[in-house]
Parts: structure tokens; C-alpha cells; sequence
């Protein structure tokens, strides 16, 4: 008795693989949309310009709240953040800012201001271009006249920038007439 221990056919291996990296491409933008309405969520809260993160003391003055400490035992010690920091605290505060999920935010955000939709979407760019992108949104979080409405609404156009990309993927994967996807 033989048995075959074969993963079938070099091209259905492949077309297996394909299939697996657009699966997990989906679920990462599920993830950067999601992410993008919590940040919303936290600018809608209270913004600020010039600091990550800022409080207003009881009398009514603003200081800035060192971002290693935006959460103190599980409450909140802040009562502003800027574009960054909003998606830096919805993604689990500052340990996170080196993770996949929040730099691929920040590079869908930029994407979203500067390139729009008609540009492929650069996910991993070299570390300085990375930085640079991270000072340009600064720089247009802390522009003078610059509203929390319009921070709210460049989140909620990223949001729908990662839904597009989702629909693009999608269709990418559908099959021709008469085939089907198994």
C-alpha cells in the first residue's frame, strides 16, 4: 500500500497560497478600519494639537501627559490626543506604536490625505520615509485653524479607504465566468 503524501499540484499550491495571503490581507483591514473608528472615537472624546496626549486640570488648564502614562491602573488620564496619539490609545496605548497594525494605520491615514484613491497603498515603506509620513500627519493635526471635525473625518475617509482596498481584494478574487473558487 502507497500513500501519497502529495499536496497536490504545484499550481494549486499556489493558488492555495493566494488565497491564504488575500485572507489575511482582509482580515488586517478589518482590523486598520476598526482601528481608525476607535481613534475617531477618542478625537470625537477630546483633541489637542502640539502633544500626543493632554489633560485639563480642574481648573480649567491644559497640560501634556507624558504618553508612557495615558493609562494609570486601567483608567484614563487623558482628556485629549491629537491624529497619532488617538490611534496610538486605540490600539492599546504606547507600547503599541511599533506594532504591524498601528504603523499600517498610520501609513492608511497618510495614504488617505495625501495620495488618495486612485494610488496603490505603499504598507511598508523604508523607516525614514515611515517617520516622515508619522511628521507629515503631525504636522497636518497641528496645522492653526485645524478642527477636531476635520481629524474625525480623515479618520472616517480611512475607514472607508481600508473598505475600498477590502472591495478591491475581493473582486481581485473572484472567479471567472463558469469557475468556481475551490
Amino acid at each position: 500500500m502507497t500513500i501519497d503524501l502529495s499536496f497536490g499540484s504545484l499550481a494549486e499550491r499556489r493558488r492555495l497560497a493566494a488565497a491564504d495571503r488575500r485572507a489575511a490581507q482582509l482580515a488586517e483591514l478589518h482590523y486598520l478600519e476598526e482601528l481608525a473608528g476607535h481613534a475617531a472615537t477618542v478625537v470625537r472624546a477630546g483633541w489637542t494639537q502640539a502633544t500626543w496626549f493632554a489633560a485639563v486640570d480642574d481648573q480649567g488648564r491644559r497640560r501634556v501627559v507624558d504618553p508612557r502614562r495615558t493609562r494609570d491602573r486601567g483608567t484614563r488620564v487623558f482628556d485629549q490626543a491629537c491624529l497619532v496619539g488617538a490611534i496610538v490609545h486605540a490600539a492599546g496605548g504606547p507600547a503599541a506604536v511599533h506594532t504591524q497594525l498601528v504603523q499600517r494605520t498610520l501609513e492608511l491615514v497618510w495614504h488617505t490625505l495625501y495620495q488618495g484613491p486612485g494610488r496603490e497603498v505603499q504598507w511598508c515603506p523604508a523607516p525614514l520615509v515611515r517617520a516622515t509620513h508619522v511628521r507629515d500627519l503631525t504636522r497636518w493635526n497641528d496645522q492653526p485653524g485645524r478642527t477636531s471635525a476635520e481629524v474625525v473625518a480623515l479618520l472616517d475617509a480611512t475607514r472607508a479607504a481600508a473598505e475600498a482596498e477590502a472591495l478591491r481584494i475581493r473582486g481581485a478574487c473572484s472567479p471567472a465566468p463558469g469557475r468556481s473558487m475551490r
